[in-house]
């Protein structure tokens, strides 16, 4: 058992950190785009994942997690990348954009992963392939997590911010209030199972959609 567990945590801790890492440093790329260098001046414009990683919520509670759910569920994530929304050049219309970059950045990780677990099917099996296919799966479905999570609508996260930047300006300074309470109740959301009723039927049509787009029956 214990063994089984080491091994999925090995075999998912590289598309863990970048699915966690290269989410974040969407977020920056997007925000210098627009006119925003705080990121780029602290140096988290950055495809090297140590840039990002936090030891508590990148390496600790993922590898909990998934001990203790026997390798069923996973949750973690990075440093926030500093966004001064300020200093956009459009700060409400750009805010759209950079709020999109992240699950974006997944969308196209678990099509980068969907072409890997694709070419270790096609590939003769030896012990090179075996565990690609395996961490292909992993990066799937890891990603279309972090895609379908951040896209809720609610503030602090991405979605929470796409709806800011879409509603008009009197409803979206009411629903930013919400933010300072976002995540305890994504926690409550957690804890009695809602979010887990939300996001299976989104993850699995998310997953589903990109594997078929990759013949992966």
């Amino acid at each position: 058992m214990l063994e089984s567990l080491i091994q999925t945590i090995a075999i998912a801790a590289l598309p863990v950190i970048f699915a966690i890492t290269l989410h974040e440093a969407a977020h920056g790329y997007a925000a210098r785009h627009f006119g925003d260098p705080t990121a780029w001046q602290m140096g988290r414009i950055s495809l090297n994942p140590l840039r990002h990683i936090d030891p508590i919520g990148t390496i600790l509670i993922p590898a909990a997690i998934l001990l203790f759910s026997g390798g069923t569920f996973l949750f973690g994530y990075a440093k926030p990348v500093p966004v001064d929304f300020s200093r956009l050049r459009n700060p409400k219309g750009d805010m759209f954009w950079v709020a999109l970059a992240g699950p974006g950045a997944n969308l196209f990780m678990a099509f980068c992963w969907a072409f890997m677990l694709k070419l270790a099917w096609l590939l003769p099996v030896n012990d090179f392939t075996v565990p690609l296919s395996e961490m292909s799966k992993i990066g799937i479905i890891v990603n279309c997590v972090l895609m379908v999570l951040n896209l809720l609508p609610l503030p602090p996260l991405d979605g929470g911010r796409i709806a800011v930047s879409l509603l008009p300006h009197r409803l979206a300074w009411k629903f930013a209030k919400i933010e300072p309470w976002g995540f305890p109740i994504l926690l409550l959301l957690l804890f009695t199972g809602i979010l887990g009723e939300v996001m299976t039927p989104l993850v699995s049509f998310s997953a589903r959609a990109i594997e078929s787009i990759f013949g992966l029956y």
